[in-house]
């Protein structure tokens, strides 16, 4: 991820990235440090497929989000999802606050007059007028005072960098640790739940192309040579529906995911029906 974003930062700021060296210099080089960061948090929820299965059918059935007997699951399962989707804006941050160039084109436009000053301390008068086009190198100011505007800049964007990648690697910790001491499972149990998702999902796709196209197989030849096919056994509606809700763990059931619960409680339906079958059967053999 580091060094995608690296990647994309070198070329976004070749491409675009045009200090105006203006009055304009604090909106521009703000838009070019959380602009992305932006659209890299949207796009993190759009390509995690937890969001979907969140959100897919709570305006035509709100229940969904907030399922009787879990109405705190929503939070902590779009919790999961927002920090997974903060991964990318943290490091987009991070490089472009370490690379300075942004920082100092915003911060050489500040609106802060005490800044300002603070950054012209022992230059000449006309520093405050200068500062703006220092980004460009276009200022009339001395090489020491332009270099030495600059070095400060950059050093700042360094420090906040620094700032931003302490702070979400603390954090991080933080929450893993919390989580970690609050589960009620072991390690070894939740290593074993992690790989068993991960095959799941791998069946999960294997099993909806091979059904896919036996089923689109069965339907073409249907529709060339004209015949009347066997039925073809697909999931009701609820099950699909029960089925793509978010994974749930349970440990006192030994259940790991949706997929797990949904068969086992169709076997305990089965037996129980079972079971009634026989009750009823050796009642009317009593009565006979």
């Amino acid at each position: 991820m580091g060094l995608l974003t690296v990647g994309r930062e070198h070329l976004f700021s070749l491409s675009t990235f045009k200090c105006p060296c203006s009055s304009k210099n604090y909106i521009y080089g703000l838009v070019y440090l959380f602009a992305p960061a932006l659209v890299l948090l949207l796009v993190g929820f759009a390509l995690n497929g937890r969001t979907w299965q969140l959100f897919t059918g709570c305006c035509v059935n709100p229940r969904k989000l907030f399922p009787k007997g879990k109405s705190c699951h929503f939070f902590y399962a779009f919790g999961q999802i927002t920090l997974k989707a903060f991964i990318a804006p943290v490091m987009w941050l991070s490089v472009v606050l370490l690379n300075g160039t942004f920082y100092e084109c915003a911060m050489s436009g500040s609106k802060n007059l005490k800044y300002l000053e603070m950054l012209c301390h022992n230059k000449s008068k006309k520093c405050l007028e200068e500062l703006p086009k220092i980004a460009c190198g276009q200022t009339s100011l001395s090489s020491w005072e332009t270099e030495e505007i600059i070095l400060m800049l950059q050093a700042e964007s360094q420090v906040v960098g620094w700032c931003v990648i302490v702070t979400a690697a603390f954090l991080s910790l933080l929450i893993t640790c919390y989580g970690h001491c609050q589960s009620n499972t072991s390690h070894l149990q939740k290593r074993f739940w992690k790989i068993y998702t991960k095959k799941e999902k791998e069946q999960f796709e294997k099993y909806f192309e091979a059904y896919a196209t036996k089923l689109s197989e069965r339907n073409l030849k249907s529709f060339f040579e004209n015949k009347k096919l066997e039925p073809f056994p697909m999931p009701s509606f609820r099950a699909w529906e029960e089925a793509s809700a978010l994974d749930s763990f349970n440990i006192n059931q030994q259940i790991f995911s949706t997929l797990h619960k949904l068969v086992e409680d169709s076997m305990k339906e089965n037996d129980s029906n079972v079971a009634q079958d026989t009750m009823v059967n050796l009642g009317e053999g009593e009565t006979v």
